[in-house]
């Protein structure tokens, strides 16, 4: 019996002994963040592409404006610009806008949407963009902070009726 005792008394003592070791006692945990890769595009009435008044015979015309992207850190994209009848490559219509004392004119001018200046600048269209191939779109890569591509348009030629002319380009950011 006093052989159990000593050895109950002995596991007791072991026991507080380890106790005593680990104090404090300690644990850990993680902190997690994932961070997502965004983009965001500004474009707009200051992005408009104005060719002015001009005479009904102006040949070569020329003018550009800046979109601006932003995109997060190290993402790259791609940037594609669509006029509104659908051009994949960049060649729009601006239609009469019938301005009075204008009324039923059907009349177009044709424009070309360029990404370097001059009437033979490569074509700025919105084929094959998809974040990483380029296609006939402007490629970049995000720094965080606004980055601006200058957009060229080009009316090689027209002989319409004096009107206001107008259209829409979509700008598409893909990442």
């Amino acid at each position: 019996m006093k052989k159990i005792l000593l050895i109950a008394v002995a596991a007791s003592l072991a026991s507080a002994a380890a106790f005593a070791a680990t104090n404090p006692a300690t644990a850990t945990f993680d902190v997690k963040l994932t961070v997502l890769k965004a983009c965001s595009v500004l474009a707009g009435a200051s992005s408009d592409i104005d060719f002015g008044s001009q005479d009904s015979t102006a040949t070569n015309l020329q003018n550009s404006n800046t979109i601006s992207v932003t995109c997060s850190k190290n993402t790259p994209y791609t940037i594609g610009l669509t006029p509104s009848n659908s051009s994949t490559a960049g060649a729009g219509v601006m239609a009469a806008q019938n301005v009075a004392p204008v009324t039923g004119n059907t009349d177009t001018v044709g424009y070309q949407l360029r990404s370097a200046t001059g009437l033979t600048g490569a074509v700025w269209g919105n084929t094959n963009t998809d974040g990483t191939t380029v296609g006939n779109g402007v490629s970049g890569t995000g720094n965080g902070a606004a980055k601006s591509h200058t957009v060229y348009a080009t009316v090689p030629s027209m002989n319409v009726t004096p009107d206001a002319y107008k259209d829409t380009v979509t700008v598409t950011v893909r990442y």
